[in-house]
């Protein structure tokens, strides 16, 4: 069963743009990028968007539909109402380069900023132990895909674009309570992540989870925990006591 959509597609580059009409055919079980494709097929052939898989694990065709932060391969037509005008629009966080496609260099850069795992010294490849709990809750971090439609949603850079020098934003902030969670992982990152990556900016909406297509409860079991420890570590007396103790007594 086929039926004619509405479609609002953004159509620009950095200098500017602004959204066309189409009315496209839309076939029983489609995502919106198979409408995506088709329009280049037929309307637009110089339509730019990105993806890669269409099976919603290479986090390439994030774009926002109706204003919500979404991977075109994995949004359903059926969701949608037939009469319902859809509008496709770049992520709004990032630079347009042209079309649907935005630079998300930003992410790469903030990747880059992170220390890498850092076992033991004395501790060789094959000898690494990890209890199965442990691997359990990295695991959930894993599955991310680097969609960035938690960095595109989050109102911190969302809305305030002078933040991003200072604000890793919620995907590297997981990545760094990740590795300050690995028990083989011997880099203390509680302070970097509060002088360094902007930990304290984050005020826990919970908005980067909401739009996680792997459904990894960022807020909860990442940019929680680790505010947590940072907390522990920068405001308990007792440990700053402790600090300030032995710090004396190495002096």
């Amino acid at each position: 069963m086929s039926y004619k959509a509405s479609f609002r597609v953004w159509r620009g580059d950095s200098a500017g743009g602004g959204l066309q009409d189409f009315t496209v055919e839309v076939n029983e079980g489609e995502v919106v990028l198979d409408i995506i494709h088709r329009l280049q097929a037929t309307q637009a052939s110089d339509l730019a968007v990105r993806w890669n898989c269409k099976a919603g694990k290479c986090g390439s065709c994030s774009a926002e539909i109706n204003g919500r932060p979404r991977l075109l391969c994995m949004t359903r037509m059926s969701v949608f109402d037939e009469d319902e005008v859809i509008t496709v629009t770049p992520m709004r966080t990032f630079p347009v380069i042209r079309d649907l496609v935005t630079d998300v260099s930003y992410n790469y850069t903030k990747a880059r900023e992170i220390p890498a795992f850092t076992p033991p010294a004395d501790l060789k490849p094959g000898e690494y132990r990890m209890k199965q709990v442990d691997v359990e809750r990295s695991q959930e971090f894993r599955k991310c895909i680097e969609c960035y439609l938690c960095q595109n949603t989050c109102h911190v850079i969302r809305d305030h674009d002078e933040n991003k020098e200072n604000f890793a934003g919620p995907r590297y902030l997981m990545r760094i309570a990740e590795l300050e969670m690995h028990p083989l992982d011997v880099a203390d990152r509680r302070h970097a992540a509060q002088d360094e990556h902007g930990l304290g900016y984050c005020n826990i909406t919970k908005c980067c989870t909401e739009v996680c297509p792997e459904g990894i409860h960022i807020t909860d079991n990442a940019l929680i925990p680790m505010k947590e420890r940072v907390a522990d570590r920068r405001y308990d007396p007792v440990v700053w006591l402790g600090s300030k103790i032995f710090r004396r007594t190495s002096d």
